[in-house]
């Protein structure tokens, strides 16, 4: 059988190849100032979106284009001082954690002999090592996949813990000491200004895993005890900031790609598959039903049904149904442990599920070389390649009461705030527009994702450097000039790849 997948056509790339304007062309001194800010000694505190990452991988060129440093080169219009990152060694991406360990090269779209375009790893091998340790200290604190209360763990800059998960390879790169915090090497600095945008990942492992583990997300009360503490400890070096709210992570490209009908079925195809569901609909279920053990409405939800069209829906696992696979196995199903196993919490996708963009490559693929078993179709995908509505009303949730977090602790200490939310949000639902074009949330084609459908190209991250300027002049008065993100790449594109 074929590959079920209706491949993404990449169209309209919009690729700019100019370096970014930083220098608006009102030049004199005296138009610009800080307002009752100080730009002088600027901190950027965060994770991966912070730190710069895209296309799955941190590289010199994507710190170059991180949202702190644009703010930083637009600081310098009113004072502003340096800004200083612990950079990469290469352009590649990826890191030589320890021998035969390493993380990935960033991605590129490859365009294959067929014409078909998909993201692909640079190929290569990194140059960055991890106990390479740079020597600080450093503007941008952003750490790739830093939770909220990581910034305040002792020892996540120890090379002795990253193995075991309890230390992170890129905070100890750049980090004082081994034994230090994140916030304490930021607090060190003395800043006079901060950004903090941090908690994305307090629910977005738990996000980009499908859902499987519900305590991957950060309980609430954890998360407004290290986040408070972090705004408090900032605050009493005299600094003044701006706070940055958390986006909805299944409005980003890596959840709304894959269409949740994605299987092309021919007649012939529809009704062999219909046939071995037979048994299944029209005996399984009702006997289920009758016998109590899920009721007509479940019995209806598991259904399987294809058709003779280019639109079908996936079958996937929901671990919130009704775990039937033990009844299956007996009387007076009598189905074998495997075929038990798959049918236990079977249904096919609904409209509100989202699909996670790493399915792409599985969803069409077969069992074992076995063209009857194909994964998506005549398999369920497994529980993490889907997220579903419950899972979705879990992210809303804690997303909503970090938020409220957030808010509450800019309008208390008077500091600058911005709505990413609502600013992904807008991107998501009509796209933004500016002078030179309209960006969106589209994968490859929109402008603002990079290839790993989670962070942002270039211009996606100018686009938020000019929200996070415009918020601050309007909180405390100062004028700083905002950067035209037209002239701001979107993704990139080679054919060197792995």
């Amino acid at each position: 059988m074929k590959n079920y997948l209706k491949y993404l056509a990449v169209l309209s790339l919009g690729i700019v190849s100019c370096e970014p304007e930083f220098e608006q062309s009102v030049k004199d001194g005296d138009f610009y100032n800080m307002g009752s800010a100080d730009f002088s000694n600027y901190v950027a505190l965060g994770n991966s979106l912070t730190a710069g990452f895209a296309d799955n991988a941190l590289y010199i060129e994507s710190q170059t284009y991180s949202y702190p440093n644009i703010v930083a080169q637009q600081f310098s219009f009113a004072g502003g001082g340096e800004f200083t990152q612990p950079l990469m060694a290469d352009n590649l991406g990826g890191m030589i954690i320890a021998e035969n360990i390493q993380l990935q090269t960033r991605l590129v779209l490859s365009v294959d002999e067929n014409g078909n375009p998909a993201p692909k790893p640079l190929a290569g091998e990194p140059t960055t090592r991890m106990t390479d340790v740079l020597e600080g200290p450093f503007n941008n604190m952003g750490v790739p996949g830093a939770l909220s209360f990581h910034l305040l763990a002792p020892n996540y800059g120890n090379p002795t813990g990253v193995l075991q998960g309890t230390a992170n390879p890129y905070f100890v790169r750049f980090a004082s000491s081994p034994e230090a915090t994140i916030l304490e090497d930021a607090m060190a600095q003395n800043p006079t200004f901060f950004s903090l945008w941090i908690g994305n990942n307090d629910v977005l492992g738990f996000a980009t895993s499908g859902g499987v583990n519900p305590a991957a997300i950060t309980p609430v009360p954890k998360f407004q005890g290290a986040y408070s503490a972090i705004v408090s400890g900032m605050l009493s070096t005299g600094a003044k900031g701006i706070l940055i709210n958390i986006p909805d992570v299944a409005s980003t490209a890596f959840f709304t790609t894959v269409p949740v009908n994605p299987v092309p079925l021919d007649a012939q195809t529809a009704a062999a598959l219909n046939a071995n569901f037979a048994a299944y609909n029209e005996q399984i279920l009702p006997g289920l039903v009758q016998a109590g053990a899920i009721t007509a409405a479940e019995a209806d939800l598991r259904k399987i049904q294809f058709s003779a069209s280019e639109s079908n829906y996936l079958t996937i696992h929901d671990q919130a149904l009704t775990d039937i696979s033990g009844i299956l196995q007996g009387p007076p199903f009598n189905l074998d442990p495997q075929t038990a196993m798959l049918l236990g919490q079977l249904r096919q996708t609904k409209d509100d599920d989202l699909i996670v963009l790493t399915a792409s490559s599985f969803i069409g693929t077969t069992v074992n070389g076995n063209p009857m078993l194909i994964n998506g179709v005549s398999v369920p995908l497994s529980d993490q390649y889907v997220l579903t509505t419950a899972e979705q009303e879990l992210i809303a949730t804690a997303t909503t009461a970090y938020n409220d977090i957030i808010l509450g602790l800019a309008e208390t200490n008077g500091l600058a705030f911005l709505d990413a939310n609502a600013m992904l949000d807008e991107l998501a639902s009509t796209g933004i527009s500016y002078d030179a074009g309209i960006m969106t949330s589209e994968f490859a084609t929109g402008g603002a994702f990079s290839l790993d459908g989670i962070h942002l190209t270039p211009r996606g991250y100018a686009y938020v450097a000019n929200q996070i300027i415009l918020e601050i002049n309007q909180t405390y008065g100062s004028k700083v000039p905002t950067v035209n993100i037209g002239n701001y790449r979107t993704i990139a594109v080679s054919n060197n790849v792995e």
